[in-house]
């Protein structure tokens, strides 16, 4: 699987814990507001070959007003083949970033919040 593919893989991921959260298409059509990617890191632990069933379990590392921190972990066969970290602001396209509405802090407050031991990491050669 190339590059794209495991990103785009984690951005449904993504979208499926804006679901979760109240943040769902409906929601961001109402609101004009969504959860912005500002900074990602993906690391790429295993191969994966055409037609692998993939499973991503997601966790949010940390959070606040308007800032989530998402950490995505791939599995292929329970084994780990990849990670992926954002850090995503909740942004109105109307007036910019914007705390989250209190439903959605809420739901943050009671979603999965382990810190994987890999998350922040930085990069190094």
């Amino acid at each position: 699987m190339s590059e794209a593919f495991y990103v785009l893989a984690f951005g449904f991921a993504t979208t499926a814990v804006m679901d979760q959260l109240g943040m769902d298409g409906a929601y961001r059509e109402a609101t004009a507001a969504s959860l912005y990617t500002v900074e990602a890191h993906v690391r790429y632990l295993g191969e994966v070959g055409p037609g692998e069933e993939l499973s991503i379990t997601s966790a949010i590392a940390s959070s606040g007003a308007r800032k989530l921190h998402l950490a995505h972990e791939m599995h292929r066969g329970g084994q780990l083949v990849a990670t992926e970290e954002i850090l995503g602001l909740h942004v109105n396209q109307d007036s910019g970033t914007t705390p989250f509405p209190a439903a959605v802090l809420g739901a943050i407050g009671s979603h999965d919040s382990r810190v994987p031991e890999w998350s922040g990491r930085s990069i190094s050669a």
